[in-house]
């Protein structure tokens, strides 16, 4: 900062998770400078809680769905413009765009055209590591600096001559109290009743291609461990599909809802049957052995000939090795997934190999230091204070 002239920081998130980011970040700014600070931008509840007037609703730009958002595209593209028209008014010291890379990068395009002065940070880094890999280069165009989410993303950007970036920290590591069993859960995972999570995703697509090998897997390992439970934790908005194909389940497993009753069940599972996404990070930081499956429709599936990763579960590329078993397409069959399961539910070099892993993957993450928003703060007002 200059004299007592607060920096003025403009944050653009697109969707939920990253207001959630955002409303951590302006908390950790705010700290930092003591209150000395101007925040404006775009974003929903989180971002608002700490104080910021949202430029338009975050509804109206938190589309999700090629159909969804064709249909609103003229809404979109005039939320880009006036979003790029605000940043020109306001010359914020610099500008953080989170997330949701369809509508921030497009902001951040328009920014750096006319603008080339202001200082732009990416916090998450687009999977750049995964496919269409030539955007990491085209970034540095107009990205100053990713923050990355991470470990192993500084240097998949690195290697694919995108923008300097670091890594700031998960989100999930702060969560590790609620992630981690106490002495009473922890013994509950030993017993002989097994507790066995089942997770057939959050998108619709994946509840359709998946709940039906996840039921026939239930009544396998049911048939192995006849003692075990099964705990599904239902995502709000598939429930009702959830519901629907879990009658033709002949095993029925308890359904929990919300994110509590969710690391509940994690602190007492024994192990877990998963569809592929953050989840498997969670799982991985609570140290539950996971068993990973996915399926994709026959249109899509000559789309994993384009990614670019040896593995497509988190906690394996953060590891640099395959850790989790993975069972995709063709592989995701009951009988496969219930032999990969039950070695995981038994006592079994497989089980204690991974959970070695797993343990080694929360060392990767931790940060030395602070929270992320803190080490993601001290980078944004690094630029806000000195420019580019």
């Amino acid at each position: 900062m200059s004299g007592d002239k607060p920096l003025k920081i403009f944050i653009v998130a697109g969707e939920k998770s990253g207001d959630d980011l955002g409303g951590k970040l302006i908390a950790a700014l705010k700290q930092a400078c003591g209150g000395q600070i101007i925040i404006s931008g775009v974003g929903g509840e989180a971002m608002a809680a700490q104080g910021l007037q949202s430029l338009f609703p975050l509804q109206d730009i938190a589309v999700m769905g090629i159909v969804a958002v064709l249909a609103r595209l003229p809404s979109i593209v005039k939320r880009v413009y006036q979003t790029v028209t605000a940043v020109a008014q306001q010359q914020p010291d610099v500008l953080v765009i989170i997330d949701s890379p369809d509508f921030t990068h497009a902001v951040a395009k328009r920014v750096r055209a006319r603008w080339p002065n202001i200082p732009i940070v990416d916090y998450v880094s687009p999977s750049v590591w995964a496919w269409r890999q030539g955007r990491a280069r085209k970034m540095r165009r107009y990205v100053d600096h990713v923050l990355a989410l991470l470990p192993f993303e500084p240097q998949a950007h690195l290697r694919l001559g995108g923008p300097p970036c670091t890594y700031v920290g998960h989100p999930l590591i702060e969560r590790m109290s609620s992630l981690r069993p106490n002495a009473e859960e922890a013994q509950r995972r030993e017993i002989d009743a097994p507790s066995i999570v089942i997770l057939p995703g959050s998108r619709k697509s994946e509840i359709t291609y998946l709940m039906d090998d996840f039921g026939e897997t239930v009544s396998l390992l049911a048939e192995r461990f006849p003692a075990a439970e099964f705990v599904l934790p239902a995502v709000a908005h598939v429930e009702p599909l959830i519901l629907q194909k879990l009658a033709s389940w002949r095993i029925k497993p308890t359904i929990v809802r919300g994110e509590d009753a969710k690391y509940a069940a994690f602190r007492c599972a024994r192990a877990a049957l998963a569809a592929s996404g953050t989840v498997t990070l969670e799982l991985a930081l609570a140290q539950v052995p996971t068993v990973v499956a996915y399926k994709v429709s026959k249109f899509e599936e000559p789309l994993r000939y384009v990614i670019k990763v040896p593995s497509i579960v988190l906690p394996n590329l953060v590891l640099g090795q395959n850790a989790v078993p993975e069972l995709l397409q063709e592989n995701c069959q009951p009988d496969k997934l219930a032999s990969a399961m039950s070695d995981l539910v038994a006592e079994s070099p497989q089980r204690e190999a991974q959970l070695e892993q797993m343990r080694r993957l929360e060392t990767l993450m931790q940060l030395p230091e602070g929270s992320p928003a803190q080490a993601a703060a001290g980078i944004v007002l690094r630029y806000a204070a000195h420019g580019k």
